[in-house]
């Protein structure tokens, strides 16, 4: 994943979107949480003015509470919800039944007279009670009186809402989590399209089947695409400049070549047959490298640069259609089993380069026939060429396709036709294999 900048988006984003709705659920619990309690201190508040509002005071001067509220929590034994009512001055207290027999502990605290006082207590059965008090002066028979009312609420009301709300949402944060999710991966995939592209683009390059980016990109897209297609024609023009140079190079070298070529017959006229030979000779070899190394410099620098694809059949026709002209092929029997509509990943050029140096490499050595094959392995199409010459040696097997080298001085050639058939293998990652046949003569096998 940390190679997928797909993965990388993915992974922020799923971090992302879960560390977001954790925290918003946090913040939800809490504001829930502050509104439950803001209800709960309005309520005990109320509670505390109702009561308030119904106090009495007898003849003796006791306080008593003729209208007692009607929520049933207080009627229930520790029901929850519970009042109390103190007088200091005459050390009497009145509570609501759902405190049964306990009472609550109210501070000796001072507060102001009027105002709410709101604190935690430790309520019946050792649960967490919210109280609020509030001192009230009355007027009483016997002069103002200061009156203390508490109202209190069992907190863990509070704890268990809060719990269920928190329970309640969390499906709802699951399913936001995922519709955040996959919306942040059609974004992605929306987003990095433009990329794909680009690289469907640069597929097609090195099919051969465009020669540079077209289309339209975003703009931040597009300096890369622009400087891409500038490397490319750059490239085509050093490539193709190579090439020129090289051919003018052959081109050059063959006027001194046929001056030596006319001088050898002028030595050869004069009786100097030994200082003619050698320089033919000598010309000969020089010749045949000029035309190599022309050779070598139209081979494609890598299977990307090639032109186009080719097709076996039509380039196989083409050459032995050409070597059965010469007076050598001529006198070989020919057989060719190769289906039409065969097309391997090689500049049609380099193609009929490979086949030509092969196949005029069997004509020379053949005694009487050539056979041409075509194979499948793995789907992928294999070419068998075997002659009926004398073949080689182990030895030589393992050196003919070398630079130069020749296993026969006595046939004409310069040893470099297998090498380029080598040179070529190289750039498209070509299989040649070459061995003897039991019978007599040479199989090479080539598996693209």
């Amino acid at each position: 994943m940390r190679h997928s900048i797909r993965g990388r988006f993915l992974l922020v984003s799923v971090i992302s979107v879960i560390l977001a709705l954790i925290m918003a659920s946090l913040v939800l619990i809490n504001l829930f949480t502050r509104n439950l309690e803001r209800r709960i201190d309005e309520e005990l508040t109320g509670h505390i003015n109702n009561i308030a509002g119904t106090l009495r005071f007898a003849a003796d001067g006791g306080i008593e509470l003729p209208d007692r509220p009607v929520d049933r929590r207080f009627h229930e034994p520790y029901g929850g919800l519970y009042w109390q009512v103190e007088d200091d001055l005459r050390n009497r207290q009145l509570r609501s039944a759902s405190l049964w027999d306990t009472s609550l502990p109210l501070p000796n605290d001072d507060h102001e007279t009027g105002s709410i006082h709101r604190y935690h207590l430790a309520g019946p059965e050792g649960s967490d009670l919210i109280v609020q008090e509030r001192k009230i002066v009355f007027a009483a028979p016997d002069g103002k009186r200061a009156i203390r009312v508490a109202a209190a609420i069992d907190a863990s009301v509070l704890l268990k809402a809060s719990r269920t709300f928190m329970f309640d949402i969390i499906p709802y944060m699951a399913a936001l989590a995922v519709f955040l999710i996959a919306a942040s991966l059609a974004q992605l995939t929306y987003g990095l399209r433009p990329i794909s592209s680009v690289s469907e683009g640069l597929d097609r390059i090195r099919a051969r089947k465009a020669e540079r980016l077209s289309g339209t990109f975003p703009k931040e897209l597009q300096t890369v695409v622009d400087a891409v297609n500038r490397l490319l024609e750059a490239q085509s023009q050093l490539i193709s400049r190579a090439r020129t140079r090289a051919a003018d190079l052959a081109h050059g070298l063959k006027s001194p070549l046929t001056v030596l070529f006319n001088d050898a017959e002028t030595l050869r006229e004069r009786g100097e047959v030994e200082i003619a030979d050698e320089l033919v000779h000598l010309a000969d070899v020089m010749k045949s490298h000029v035309e190599g190394e022309l050779t070598r410099s139209r081979i494609a620098g890598s299977a990307s640069l090639r032109s186009s694809d080719a097709e076996l059949a039509t380039s196989l026709k083409t050459i032995v259609r050409t070597l059965m002209r010469t007076p050598r092929g001529e006198q070989l029997s020919w057989t060719i089993n190769v289906g039409d509509g065969i097309a391997v990943e090689i500049d049609p050029h380099d193609l009929q380069e490979l086949l030509g140096n092969v196949l005029d490499n069997a004509v020379k050595w053949s005694r009487s026939a050539i056979s041409i094959d075509t194979q499948w392995q793995d789907a992928r199409p294999v070419l068998v060429i075997e002659d009926d010459g004398p073949g080689t040696s182990p030895d030589g097997l393992s050196t003919i396709m070398e630079r130069g080298v020749r296993l026969d001085l006595k046939t004409p050639g310069t040893g470099i036709g297998l090498a380029i058939v080598r040179d070529i293998a190289d750039v498209y990652d070509l299989s040649v294999d070459i061995e003897n046949i039991d019978a007599g003569g040479l199989r090479i096998t080539i598996r693209f």
